[in-house]
């Protein structure tokens, strides 16, 4: 059962602006986004040491420069794959994030399965990300490095043990920068599907 560690990207231009990224391709990393994949990559190469190792990452901007600074440091080539990309939020993207949070869920409909801005739900995010999980698990390798954004690691926790997407927990703190590490139990990651 290999490890997973989960990375956030770090910190992005428009998270300094309070705005809401989902898959909008282009905001980079701030210098403080720099420092903290350079402390990522401290903390993975701690946690691997020279066990076998491969790293995936979305394919936004900010978590491929996140990922190839992780990469040059710990000697592992980077592979893109988009289920690992943030929730899309359609026409929300671009905007403060407080005017998110400021819409309640449409009457009738659980906020899990709301596509907010027309884009995904997080039932959406949730189906992607099981189906990318059981292709890892059959992976030969002891441990792989994901890096991805704030829901999406969530919800890949959430996966990972096995819950449903209306079972995400939202009180975890999921900072830029931060490793959230756990194993691949392929029966885990096939409950939750």
């Amino acid at each position: 059962m290999p490890s997973v560690h989960l990375v956030r990207h770090g910190r992005s231009t428009w998270n300094e602006q309070g705005r809401i990224q989902g898959q909008t391709p282009h905001p980079p990393l701030t210098e403080l986004g720099r420092t903290q994949a350079l402390a990522a990559a401290r903390t993975l190469r701690a946690a691997i040491g020279a066990q076998s190792a491969q790293m995936l990452s979305s394919d936004l901007v900010r978590a491929q420069q996140t990922a190839q600074i992780i990469g040059a440091a710990l000697d592992l080539p980077v592979r893109t794959d988009v289920r690992l990309r943030e929730q899309a939020l359609g026409e929300m993207e671009g905007r403060l994030a407080r005017e998110l949070t400021a819409q309640p869920a449409p009457e009738g409909v659980p906020v899990e399965e709301v596509r907010w801005g027309g884009g995904e739900s997080l039932l959406d995010v949730h189906r992607r990300l099981s189906a990318l999980m059981a292709e890892l698990a059959t992976a030969p390798i002891e441990h792989l490095v994901l890096v991805t954004h704030g829901d999406t690691l969530r919800m890949a926790l959430a996966v990972l043990a096995g819950r449903t997407h209306r079972q995400l927990d939202w009180r975890l703190t999921i900072d830029n920068g931060s490793v959230h590490t756990t194993e691949l139990d392929p029966a885990a990651a096939a409950l939750s599907r």
